[in-house]
């Protein structure tokens, strides 16, 4: 018996179920690519793991980085940025302290930016800023061309610039600006610096 019904075709014209599983796979590929450049290119997730950043930041939180922007500007002070340092495997979030050229100096738990004191108001715990293996107690270090100084917000339980040194440019993957967890931390998230006169 001769049976020209197929399950995949439709006799009236009409497009078949085989089209509509081409067409929702051809749809799929090209949100993955536009999903990929977006990932590699412009934002990216991350997941904050360690206290490092407490309070401001907790273990656990889901922040997205901005991985453009800076492309076509210049780091600023008081940005948080997430980094990886080529010797180390993990991602690092900490805050930008110093900028190429800065004079970076830590005496009695204060640090000195160009030779004044920095008011940190984004400290709310543990202000007091222990000098580490890279700079001792009041030893200065001049940053130089695109090597950045940075530390985490939680000074005594963050491992940073004070430790390991300067993060350069090229290590930064881009700088956070939007926490989409937990729920009632939802936002954009601002830098913010000053220096006491």
């Amino acid at each position: 018996m001769d049976n020209n019904f197929s399950s995949f075709e439709d006799q009236s014209g009409q497009p078949t179920l085989k089209d509509h599983l081409i067409e929702f796979f051809e749809l799929l590929i090209v949100f993955a690519a536009i999903g990929s450049i977006i990932y590699w290119q412009i934002a990216q997730p991350h997941k904050v793991s360690g206290l490092s950043m407490y309070p401001n930041f907790n273990d656990g939180d889901y922040i997205i980085t901005d991985k453009i922007t800076q492309k076509f500007n210049e780091y600023k002070r008081g940005e948080i940025i997430v980094f990886k340092k080529k010797d180390k495997s993990d991602d690092y979030i900490k805050r930008v302290i110093g900028l190429p050229g800065d004079k970076i100096r830590i005496s009695e738990g204060i640090v000195y930016l160009n030779n004044k004191a920095l008011d940190e108001p984004y400290l709310k715990n543990n202000k007091y800023t222990q000098p580490g293996l890279y700079i001792s107690e009041n030893q200065e270090l001049t940053l130089p061309k695109n090597n950045y100084f940075v530390l985490g917000d939680n000074r005594n339980v963050s491992s940073d610039s004070r430790e390991w040194g300067f993060v350069t440019r090229d290590e930064i993957k881009g700088i956070v600006f939007f926490r989409y967890w937990p729920s009632e931390k939802i936002g954009f998230y601002p830098a913010q610096y000053e220096i006491k006169n």
